[in-house]
């Protein structure tokens, strides 16, 4: 299913042609809609805007002067949004057709981007209510992994990764919670990129969580990923929960750092030995690069990863849909609608009781920070076939998460990149993860990394990094 394609999408490749005039946006738009209607995997997608919308927005870039192009940091740059993201005019779904509505005003992150000059293809396709990391549990059908159709693509966030690794958009925002930023990422060769919460807005993106939701960046480069980043981040008044970059962690990258990864017998591979080679692989290179490896206790951390989905954390998602729920609960996919009621066993006693348990687990990790400046860890474990998913979907499901539902409790930022292909060529990752606002030392350590692991972008066979 992987596919080869002449035109990179990444950022460097796009400004170059459009400087010397080898290519125009509306050029690239067309192009863009052949490849999406040519794509084999159709259901990456829940709707797309009208091409002659999209055209209309690119000639209208090609009207400007150099000069006031050069102001805009995404011209001309197709991008994708997850279907729990509102885009003005558009309904959105959330994965459930029946309690889609059509917003009035954009979230706050896609104005941003057209603002500055980026040209929206579309919405794709999720794991219903952004609940799981699988990529299968949605009405629209499991979008395929683009390496090998029999494959998870990973979730929620599923259609805005496969649509960036098969090279129909330059990056794609996703929203992450547990992982779903990251799994997708690993399962498809691209870069996932889960900043601090609160550095993007979430305003006029549908919660899941909505104290621990992030905005996610899928990208072909860390360099992409980082420049939609600096267009997307900034504090909100339309967003309770948006932050502020503080001025400290703006830093130059050091010339060594000190990189954590759990003991040996806690490294848990599901029985998968190439994601395990990979992965010491992945780890030899951030030493080569001038890493040092501090072996520690992974147990806090994986106590914390449990209470997302086995403590009253669960009870927030169905706080978020709790009146539709109520009403129709049969619009929700078994899978889902037996997660969410769970909810209805917590008490505030309850949710209390997590948290306190939770503060006693971020004091048992803080004296971790002090002998390391980030953690690497497998994206994730292993990979599994929709059908193995399917006839299991709840255990494999925690296992994806074993790596990747702790971070936004314990307020980390994280960075998956590309690690590697097993001999069957799925591909496999490696997550780096650093305390709130520390996107700049994973960044920087991230160019370093997919610049010598020298992997080709995506799913398209190219391999210029930029």
């Amino acid at each position: 299913m992987t596919q080869t394609t002449t035109q990179s999408l990444d950022l460097l490749t796009l400004r170059q042609a459009y400087a010397n005039g080898s290519l125009r946006p509306s050029e690239l738009i067309e192009e863009l809609y052949r490849r999406i209607a040519a794509y084999p995997d159709q259901k990456i997608w829940i709707s797309l805007l009208a091409q002659a919308e999209v055209l209309a927005q690119a000639r209208r870039l090609e009207t400007l002067t150099p000069r006031e192009a050069a102001t805009l940091p995404l011209y001309g740059v197709p991008f994708a949004v997850k279907d729990n993201f509102d885009v003005a005019g558009h309904p959105t779904t959330v994965g459930c057709p029946d309690f889609a509505y059509t917003p009035a005003v954009s979230a706050t992150a896609v104005e941003k981007l057209a603002g500055a000059g980026a040209l929206l293809l579309g919405k794709t396709n999720l794991d219903q209510f952004a609940t799981g990391l699988v990529g299968i549990r949605s009405p629209y059908g499991p979008v395929a992994n683009p390496f090998n159709p029999a494959y998870i693509s990973g979730g929620s966030s599923s259609g805005s990764a496969v649509a960036v690794a098969c090279g129909l958009v330059s990056f794609a925002l996703g929203t992450d919670t547990a992982g779903s930023g990251r799994i997708p990422a690993g399962y498809t060769n691209t870069i996932g990129l889960k900043p601090t919460r609160g550095l993007i807005s979430a305003a006029g993106v549908f919660p899941a969580c909505r104290t621990l939701d992030c905005v996610s960046i899928f990208a072909l480069t860390v360099g992409d990923a980082e420049a939609v980043l600096r267009v997307c981040e900034g504090v909100d008044g339309a967003d309770a929960y948006s932050r502020a970059r503080p001025l400290s962690s703006i830093q130059n990258a050091p010339d060594s750092f000190r990189f954590g990864l759990p003991r040996a017998e806690q490294l848990e591979f599901f029985g998968n030995d190439e994601y395990a080679r990979l992965y010491a692989e992945g780890i030899a290179l951030l030493e080569a690069i001038g890493g040092t490896r501090v072996e520690f206790d992974f147990a806090p951390l994986a106590t914390v990863a449990n209470l997302l989905y086995e403590g009253p954390w669960v009870a927030e998602r169905y706080a978020a849909v709790k009146a539709f729920f109520d009403a129709r609960p049969e619009a929700f996919l078994p899978v889902i609608r037996a997660i969410l009621e769970q909810a209805r066993a917590y008490s505030a006693a309850d949710v209390f009781t997590a948290q306190y348990r939770l503060e006693e687990l971020r004091g048992e990790i803080a004296p971790l920070w002090e002998s390391i400046d980030c953690l690497a860890l497998p994206t994730a474990g292993t990979i599994y076939t929709i059908a193995e998913v399917e006839a299991d979907p709840l255990r494999l499901n925690s296992n994806l998460g074993r790596y990747t539902n702790f971070a936004n409790l314990l307020d980390l930022c994280a960075l998956a990149l590309p690690n590697g292909f097993q001999s069957d060529g799925l591909p496999a990752g490696l997550t780096l993860l650093a305390r709130a606002f520390g996107e700049d030392l994973l960044l920087d350590i991230g160019r370093e990394f997919q610049q010598r692991r020298g992997l080709p972008l995506g799913a398209t066979g190219l391999c210029k990094h930029g």
